[in-house]
């Protein structure tokens, strides 16, 4: 018998010893096939996906929260510190300064973070977290060079518009 037959074997003496599908979420079970062994053939886009309650990136589904996916909240443990006063403060200038400019115009996560504190470097990256959950919440669009981008893949200067 050869090696790649042996681990096909072990593999599916491994599948066999899993339960059978757990109490999964009717939208889960529809996309998700019987065994887990399966989920690596599937393609990424048909895992399904949400956003960090505090980053806003997007999370894929993992098999490792196959029974506890409706209350994954946060995509790592840095995340789960929760959200502050100056988190919401930065998501509130965020809409603030977009409610006294066009409908057209953007602005920089800097000038919200230049708004909440005078030492505002610091608060770069979590600038641009408020207005990764502002898309998330459907409220603002972020941009590279005009164009709508994905914000949990954008690299660089980024600007934050109205939706």
């Amino acid at each position: 018998m050869g090696r790649a037959r042996r681990r096909q074997l072990a593999a599916g003496s491994r599948l066999a010893a899993l339960p059978a599908r757990t109490a999964l979420p009717a939208a889960l079970a529809r996309i998700l096939p019987r065994r887990l062994g399966e989920i690596r053939r599937m393609p990424p886009a048909a895992l399904p996906e949400k956003p960090c309650a505090a980053c806003g990136r997007t999370m894929v589904w993992r098999a490792k929260w196959a029974k506890n996916w409706d209350t994954v909240r946060y995509c790592s443990a840095g995340c789960r510190r929760g959200l502050d006063a100056t988190d919401r403060a930065l998501e509130a200038a965020i809409l603030a300064m977009l409610g006294q400019r066009a409908a057209t115009a953007t602005i920089c996560p800097s000038e919200a973070a230049r708004a909440v504190a005078e030492d505002w470097e610091p608060l770069m990256e979590r600038a641009r977290m408020a207005a990764r959950r502002l898309v998330a919440s459907g409220a603002v669009v972020i941009t590279q060079r005009g164009a709508v981008v994905d914000p949990s893949t954008a690299k660089g200067p980024i600007r934050v518009r109205r939706r």
